[in-house]
């Protein structure tokens, strides 16, 4: 903890702290007093709390930090507060501010791109699906209590607010069920609030969005709860949790692997990103320039892979370089000069996966990568025509489409 904490003026209401000491911080809806303060670069938020409460909420987020859910950082309690009349004043609760992060209020805005509102509501159901993995009942899980934050295209909720929380070793059914129909009851309410005031999207309804909260949390709780047992050779299974999570929406942003005699035991967790992001990061990683979807592909491609070689979180890009020399150029390689034209390589590599996949589906396991190729470049490949005497040499103004398709239609001699 900061030092100079131990003397902000705690005999003083935080509700009457000057301006020149409080840090103008966007705030969410909070039934406590909360203010922010910068010391030594750092801004921490203070929350006026009774002592009972202040204590139990910091050993909450204590635990949940160390069962890996996403949740504000609990730095100190202050305790015995006396006022300048000696009456005493409640507990307070510092936490350490989360960079960049948002409350619900500022970003669900009538400005706010429809796309972008229903990527952080799945990052809410993200949130709740780790809470209960974890043990956490919420008991008051609402969007005032969830800060968002946006990191390179990603979307991530974090729980902000643990004061009604409890933990267990396992929730019943019961249990979840409570926490989720609270949540989408919350979450209408609180997106009404918002309507009423003309700061919602009006393509939102509150109602249908509280409501769908139910499904999405059942499809990924299902997706969650699979804990796979796998071989290194063999990752068709994890291959294929990957495209289902896809299918809902959400993409992997890590692998956790707990590495057995035989075979290791690998957690999955989902992101929520923005539209863009996989063109983005496959870019910065591999300098390869692909379109959304392929982008996507080859970036599951290349996550896989890094398990295959056991890479680290921290050893993305010595691992993304391998992939490129070992993977993709390995499939280039392959390709039959007089077939390059046929299809742009990001396409090529982006089939001969889906061409794997296939395989692998009817065999049950995983086929070997290079069997995949070969099979692919002699059974589809060599049957395509090529992509650029389709799709024909763009002529003239590049808007005039019709000039464009004229050059696929054939002369009357060609007949």
């Amino acid at each position: 903890m900061e030092p100079e904490l131990a003397f902000l003026p705690w005999e003083i209401p935080l509700e009457q702290w000057s301006e020149e000491l409080v840090v103008a911080l966007p705030r969410g809806i909070s039934r406590h007093v909360v203010r922010f303060v910068r010391i030594n670069g750092r801004v921490y938020a203070v929350k006026e709390i009774e002592q009972y409460y202040a204590s139990r909420e910091y050993a909450l987020l204590h635990e949940l930090l160390d069962r890996d859910v996403p949740t504000v950082s609990p730095v100190a309690v202050i305790s015995e507060r006396m006022d300048s009349y000696g009456e005493q004043l409640p507990s307070a609760l510092i936490t350490e501010h989360l960079k960049f992060s948002l409350p619900y209020r500022a970003l669900f805005s009538s400005s706010l791109r429809l796309d972008t509102a229903s990527r952080l509501l799945d990052a809410l159901a993200v949130l709740l699906v780790q809470l209960h993995l974890a043990g956490f009942s919420w008991n008051d899980c609402s969007l005032s209590n969830t800060l968002f934050r946006r990191d390179a295209g990603a979307f991530a909720a974090y729980l902000v607010d643990a004061e009604t929380g409890e933990l267990h070793e396992k929730l019943s059914d019961g249990q979840r069920a409570y926490d989720l129909e609270t949540a989408a009851t919350n979450v209408a309410g609180e997106l009404l609030d918002l309507q009423a005031g003309g700061r919602l999207h009006e393509g939102i309804d509150p109602i249908e969005v509280g409501v769908s909260l139910h499904e999405r949390y059942a499809k990924l709780w299902k997706e969650l709860k699979r804990t796979l047992v796998i071989s290194r050779a063999d990752r068709f299974e994890l291959e294929a949790q990957i495209r289902r999570l896809n299918d809902l929406g959400f993409d992997v942003a890590e692998l956790q692997v707990t590495t057995g005699q035989e075979k290791d035991q690998v957690v999955v967790t989902p992101k929520v990103v923005d539209p863009g992001h996989h063109m983005r990061r496959l870019l910065r990683l591999t300098g390869i320039d692909a379109e959304e979807q392929q982008a996507r592909r080859l970036l599951n491609d290349l996550d896989s892979y890094r398990y295959k070689i056991e890479s680290g979180p921290d050893d993305e890009e010595f691992a993304a370089h391998r992939w490129v020399n070992d993977r993709f150029e390995k499939v280039m390689e392959k390709v039959p000069y007089d077939m390059r034209r046929k299809l742009e390589p990001a396409q090529i590599f982006h089939e001969v996966l889906e061409h794997r996949w296939f395989m692998s589906e009817r065999a049950g396991s995983s086929v070997k990568f290079e069997d995949a190729v070969d099979d692919y470049i002699e059974n589809v490949l060599s049957k395509k025509p090529d992509e650029q005497s389709v799709l024909g040499a763009r002529v003239g103004n590049a808007n005039d489409t019709t000039q464009e398709l004229l050059l696929h239609l054939p002369h009357e001699d060609e007949y």
